[in-house]
């Protein structure tokens, strides 16, 4: 099976069966202003634990036009500016929606145009995100949460400015409630915004090439996030340098600057909070909104905890490479079932055991344990023989055994054949799987092949082999 030259959505998928032309005119039709009972103004969309029951008892819900005589939808253009988190917890989202304004390509696609308050008001509006390998299209009515007159989710900052607050309640639908918004990666979301690849760097102990990666992503316009350290219970705590222990944050930019007799590398954060910025070097004078700061390299890796870079493409590992080589994509959607494949991690010994006993083949890891069974039978007409018997003890985990809903990683790989097992983070976990492969050859006449199982038997599970020849 040969790799495709590019990757297409499979198709539009409405969100709940809603379709939004089809409810929009019904309700101009009828006079009406759409109330979405999938996702009521009612405390069963903010969530049970999100807020006390006295405080839930005072909500209120209010569309733009009772606030405001002239609300709009977008005023003078989309900016991370129009931005300022609310009482949820939800900076993962707004920092990643922050830094989807700066990519017009992938804000106009998640922002449909066909809607607003004047011409064919009716209460409803639309958004798009991608869930699992689909553009799921969801509605929703522009009822706004508001506890003690204040709004309990992103607040715009100009008054009648309404794109963040009815984005954000159409993806607190798509997770299933507000609630479900408090806390969470800024990896999950900026894959939700983008359809794109992520690829999170560890900033404890960055790779020797993450000055040149950054810089290679800001140069190819790629969405990019970071996070300070500390977890969700650390709450607003903010720190004397004014960074926010456990906040997320938009990279706005990356690049290098002439300073004193070398060059310095420049990194530009900004903080959806909409106020709070870096008082460390390079911050002084700035002239950027107070959101906003500038901080060196060396003081980004110092007080960041992690750096998420995503892209329609790894674009940002393109660094160095002066041949414009081209990416190639598969995607492939699998499930896991109980008793059968949701096996656990690689460490597990229960992962596929019941298969030891159908000839599967054991397979060790690098200290020597048996810890994995994995059934090969549907692959022994496209693999070589020796395939089973020379590398079965030489299982590359390659850092992917964590509890995440996207896990991404890249290699360097030499020619040769490999298998990729998709894994449950706990034994007995059933779910659909999303597997992309993006693949980039040096050689424009590459051969690099990639063989699929097809639909096994529920038996063997799904497997695919990556077949690269030099």
């Amino acid at each position: 099976f040969l790799f495709p030259q590019a990757f297409p959505a499979r198709k539009d998928f409405k969100f709940n069966n809603q379709d939004f032309t089809h409810l929009r005119d019904y309700c101009l039709s009828r006079g009406l202003l759409f109330e979405d009972d999938t996702f009521p103004a009612h405390v069963s969309s903010i969530g049970p634990n999100l807020l006390s029951e006295d405080k839930l008892s005072r909500l209120q819900w209010k569309r733009p036009m009772m606030i405001e005589r002239n609300p709009h939808l977008i005023m003078d253009g989309v900016s991370r500016f129009d931005i300022i988190q609310g009482e949820i917890g939800d900076c993962w989202v707004l920092a990643a929606l922050g830094s989807l304004t700066l990519q017009r390509q992938f804000l106009e696609n998640v922002l449909p145009k066909d809607q607003g308050f004047k011409e064919n008001y009716a209460g409803i509006f639309h958004f798009r995100f991608w869930h699992f390998g689909d553009w799921v299209d969801v509605v929703i009515d522009d009822q706004l949460p508001f506890l003690n007159g204040r709004y309990l989710s992103v607040q715009p900052r100009s008054r009648n400015e309404f794109w963040p607050s009815l984005l954000e309640k159409a993806y607190a639908k798509l997770r299933g409630s507000y609630q479900n918004l408090h806390w969470g990666y800024i990896s999950d979301a900026l894959v939700d915004l983008t359809g794109g690849v992520q690829v999170q760097f560890p900033l404890q102990k960055p790779p020797s090439d993450l000055q040149e990666i950054l810089k290679a992503a800001a140069k190819s316009q790629c969405l990019m996030g970071c996070t300070t350290p500390g977890w969700q219970s650390i709450g607003n705590v903010e720190l004397k340098n004014g960074l926010v222990k456990g906040h997320a944050y938009t990279v706005t930019g990356a690049t290098e600057i002439p300073y004193k007799n070398g060059w310095e590398d420049i990194i530009r954060v900004w903080n959806p909070w909409g106020h709070g910025e870096w008082r460390g070097p390079w911050s002084d004078g700035s002239t950027f909104p107070h959101s906003e700061c500038k901080m060196s390299y060396q003081a980004f890796a110092e007080q960041f905890f992690s750096l998420c870079i995503c892209d329609n493409t790894p674009s940002f590992l393109d660094f160095g490479d002066q041949r414009g080589t081209k990416w190639s994509l598969a995607m492939y959607v699998n499930q896991w079932a109980r008793g059968l494949t949701a096996g656990g991690r690689l460490t597990m010994r229960s992962y596929f055991r019941s298969l030891w006993m159908k000839r599967a083949v054991g397979i060790e890891d690098c200290h020597g344990t048996i810890n994995h069974f994995l059934q090969f039978q549907g692959l022994r007409d496209r693999l070589p023989v020796a395939f089973f018997s020379q590398y079965k003890s030489k299982v590359l985990k390659c850092g992917l055994n964590v509890s995440a809903r996207d896990v991404t990683n890249y290699f360097y790989l030499s020619p040769g054949t490999y298998v990729v097992v998709p894994a449950t983070s706990e034994e007995g976990q059933e779910a659909e799987f999303l597997l992309r492969i993006f693949l980039r050859c040096q050689d424009s006449n590459d051969n690099t092949m990639l063989y699929m199982c097809g639909r096994l038997p529920s038996s063997l599970g799904w497997t695919p082999a990556l077949r690269k020849e030099g």
